[in-house]
This record gives C-alpha cells, structure tokens and sequence, in this order.
C-alpha cells in the first residue's frame, strides 16, 4: 500500500471528525484571475459546515507591494485570533481543486508555531461532487487568543536569497509551470519579466498532485530527484507569489525535509527588480 503524507486527511476523515472539539477548518481558496473563479462568492454560496474563510489577499503585510508577503507575526496574531483558531487547535485547510492554495495556509499557520496543521486531500471541489455536505450558512465563532511561535527559518527574504544565488551552492525549486520558468510566455502581472533564479531547478507543484491529492510519498521521491535535488540537503522553493511553493514545501515535509525553506518574494520580486539576474531556457 501507498505511504501518504502525515500532512493530509481524507474526505472520509474530515466528515467523520469534523465537529469533533478543537477542530477548525478553513477555507484557504484563491484564485488567479485566468481562472475565472471568485473564492469568496464560492465561499458564501456553498462551504464546508463549520468551516473559516481565509483571505489571502487580506492575511498580508500591509507595508509590502509585493503580493502575499508573511505579515508580521502580530497582525497574523490579529487574523487567527478573529477567526477563533488557537495555536493548539487541529487545523484542516482545502481549497477548490485541492493541493493548489490551501498549502500556503498550512504553511503560514506551521511558520506561527501551529503543529497540527493538515490539508485536505481532493479539496472542496472533490467534496462536493461526492455529495458531502455542505452549508451556505455563515460560520460563527467566538474570538481566541492565538499566541504565535513564529520560526523565521521557514522564509527567505530577499538578500538571503541573493546570497545563496551568488554562493552556487543552494537547491532551489520552482513550483511555476516549465514556460514561464523558461521564459517561453509572458508573466502574468505586469512589470515582471520572464525567466527564472539563476541554478533554479523547475519543479511544477502540479506535478506532486494528481486528482487534487498529494501524491504518495514514493512518487514525491522519485519525482523530487528526477529533478536532480538532493534530498539529503536543504530545499528552498519559489513561484509566482509565494503561494504555490507551498504545495512543494507540503511535499518536502511529506518526505522528512522540515528544514525547506520558502522565498516568500518568489518570482514576482525577483523578477521585477534591475539588480537581480534572470536566466531564460531550460
């Protein structure tokens, strides 16, 4: 039998469980604009019974124009704590297709001290067409005190990864699509060019999921070192906007990597400054 990540739970674990005490569950949907797909209005119309929006656009770092920067931990403090999510709850995030945002939540809420934090294997789509429940009705909860841990060694800013560029020495994947890794289309927002980190290695998040689920642990394996990574060393990961390498850093987790790192700038930071070097191919 398949060994699958001690991150994800099933769709039959979460109905059985979810109104279990401590249990939280949030909806951590987003989507890019080419999708044509609104998270919210999807949110209010239909959503799991009990479960709590997460805005991404919202959860952010108010100083940054970048997109989706880590917000401090005393404003994540601020939005975890409204939501009525402690530090020690068990938290259980989905998305839409699955394995494409609710990642990113799994990884901010890790990075602010929470340890039982899961993602939901086939997300809220899956869900839905196998006729689970679902509930139009606004979650209610009362407010806690999220008290956060937070480990900056879960990011890297920009001079670190500056510097692990002009050292050579650092592994870095890219969860983008290979021709926007390669340059071969245009970046979706405007001002960043194309291309990708000089000794950047591409790693499509998508090819770690299939049918919406993490793929089992093997298959991450082998597909993480057809890559020509190292397992045995540090990762650090990248993509558009530092959401979907989260879905890499799932992975690597899934497979004993806790130490991977995630850029939380990604290519949109990168790729939009004059002092950055930009590779374009394969």
């Amino acid at each position: 039998m398949s060994e699958t990540s001690r991150f994800v739970v099933s769709a039959d674990w979460l109905e059985e469980h979810m109104y279990d005490p401590g249990l939280m569950i949030i909806d951590g949907s987003w989507y890019l604009p080419s999708q044509n797909r609104d998270a919210r209005a999807e949110y209010d119309a239909a959503h799991i019974p009990g479960a709590i929006f997460f805005d991404h656009d919202e959860v952010v770092d108010p100083d940054s124009d970048l997109p989706h920067t880590l917000p401090s931990p005393v404003i994540f403090e601020e939005h975890a704590s409204a939501m009525g999510i402690g530090r020690h709850d068990t938290i259980v995030v989905y998305d839409g297709p699955g394995m494409f945002t609710a990642p990113r939540v799994w990884w901010m809420f890790r990075t602010f001290g929470a340890e039982k934090v899961f993602v939901l294997n086939g997300g809220f789509d899956r869900w839905k067409t196998a006729g689970r429940p679902v509930t139009d009705v606004p979650t209610k909860t009362a407010a806690s005190a999220f008290i956060p841990l937070y480990d900056e060694g879960q990011l890297v800013k920009l001079h670190g990864m500056m510097g692990i560029v002009s050292s050579g020495k650092g592994q870095i994947a890219d969860a983008r699509a290979l021709e926007r890794f390669t340059g071969e289309v245009d970046e979706p927002r405007e001002g960043v060019q194309s291309g990708h980190i000089p000794g950047a290695v591409s790693l499509p998040f998508s090819e770690l999921v299939e049918d919406g689920s993490l793929k089992d642990l093997d298959s991450i394996r082998q597909i993480i070192q057809n890559r020509g990574l190292d397992l045995t060393k540090p990762i650090v990961t990248t993509c558009g906007s530092g959401v979907t390498a989260a879905v890499i850093n799932l992975a690597l987790a899934s497979v004993g990597r806790d130490d991977s790192r995630l850029y939380d700038g990604s290519w949109t930071e990168w790729g939009s400054r004059s002092d950055t070097a930009i590779v374009k191919g394969k």
